[in-house]
């Protein structure tokens, strides 16, 4: 016959109970990037927090660019996301096989809308030039800081960097106003 152990009770570790936070306080961003924001963001009528801290949006507000040139800038980045060019948003599903899937088109635009984005951002980037469009893809659609953007162009000084990042950014937007009509 075997003895039966004693069941020692697991007691559980004590939790703090927070109190219930509401929905609109939890949805605001953190302490820490309104002050790394300062105050470049903006507070809408529904209290919707807009942060405005891209390199495009400092460059505005800079005066780096004129509002032809952020709208020209605007109108890029729209025909980048929606021609399906940017990153992809997802997690990895660990109880599937990890292998490629041949239904993605292997680059192929979906459907006809992304096509005609994808044809506009093209006209786009052959009216800029390559170094024109490295420039705005990194800035304006990927966010980089114009520093890095310039380090990626050669410069190795910081201010060499940035000023020569905006000052291309500049000359691919005033070829993106005359392509589009804008100004």
């Amino acid at each position: 016959m075997t003895s039966a152990k004693p069941r020692h009770k697991i007691l559980s570790s004590p939790r703090r109970h927070a109190a219930h936070v509401p929905l609109e306080q939890r949805a605001r961003p953190t302490a820490e990037r309104m002050r790394r924001a300062g105050a470049r963001f903006e507070r809408g009528d529904t209290g919707q927090i807009t942060m405005r801290d891209s390199p495009l949006e400092r460059a505005l507000a800079r005066k780096t660019i004129t509002p032809e040139q952020y709208a020209a800038a605007q109108k890029y980045r729209h025909h980048w996301y929606f021609g399906g060019l940017h990153d992809h948003l997802g997690s990895l599903d660990l109880t599937r096989i990890l292998a490629g899937h041949h239904g993605d088109y292997s680059g192929m635009a979906r459907s006809e809308n992304q096509a005609f984005h994808r044809q506009r951002l093209r006209e786009a980037v052959q009216a800029i030039g390559k170094i024109g469009s490295h420039v705005l893809d990194s800035a304006v659609c990927r966010e980089m800081p114009l520093e890095q953007v310039g380090y990626a162009l050669g410069w190795g000084n910081r201010a060499y960097a940035y000023a020569a990042a905006a000052e291309r950014m500049k000359i691919a937007l005033d070829g993106l106003c005359k392509l589009w009509g804008i100004g």
